[in-house]
């Protein structure tokens, strides 16, 4: 451990939805595989998660952001350097389901997050009253709102763990890591740029 150029590729992916949606529950279940009594989050969650992507071995931080009215308002602090968004939604409270879709909405509209991959996990699936992903994506209008990123809705349990694994996999394959050669290749192109400017 701690060797130079032993660190995996990374990627940082936000946890968003309203409270109650389930996305602390939703991300204990998928890092521990365990059902988690939780209390509302105020403030945030962070765990890591390993991952691969093309066969390849990476660590996704996962930032699970409160929901409540008032930690909204600080959503956007942790947009910057996000790969990729996971908007839990709470399928079975259909009262609240507007409300979900204005979040969303706004949220995207943030420049910070433009273009970005959005996998919404619609949660509590195990519930008789539930809407069905498909319906999400009707009562979202998801096909227009997300038409400029990649975006997928994914069934899910919190407390069932159903659909969880499948959702984050599809993140993990949407999103873009930061690794080495990331890094090297924007090194070479500010030297190139700087070389070219010196010689003007």
């Amino acid at each position: 451990m701690g060797l130079k150029g032993s660190r995996l590729p990374e990627a940082r992916v936000l946890l968003l939805g309203l409270d109650g949606a389930g996305k602390s529950t939703l991300l204990y279940k998928l890092k521990y595989d365990e059902r988690f009594q939780t209390a509302p989050t105020v403030g945030f969650n962070v765990e890591m998660i390993d991952a691969k992507q093309k066969r390849k071995k990476i660590t996704v931080t996962v930032w699970d952001v409160g929901g409540q009215k008032k930690m909204r308002e600080h959503w956007k602090s942790f947009y910057q350097d996000t790969a990729g968004l996971l908007f839990v939604v709470d399928c079975s409270d259909k009262t609240r389901l507007d409300e979900a879709k204005r979040e969303l909405e706004h949220t995207l509209r943030s420049e910070h997050l433009k273009g970005l991959p959005v996998v919404i996990l619609a949660n509590k699936q195990d519930t008789r009253e539930a809407l069905t992903a498909t319906e999400l994506t009707e009562k979202f209008n998801l096909r227009k709102m997300c038409s400029d990123r990649d975006w997928f809705v994914q069934p899910c349990s919190a407390v069932s763990g159903a659909g969880l694994v499948d959702g984050f996999r599809r993140m993990v394959h949407f999103v873009k890591t930061t690794d080495d050669a990331n890094i090297k290749e924007t090194v070479k192109y500010l030297r190139a740029k700087s070389m070219k400017a010196g010689k003007k």
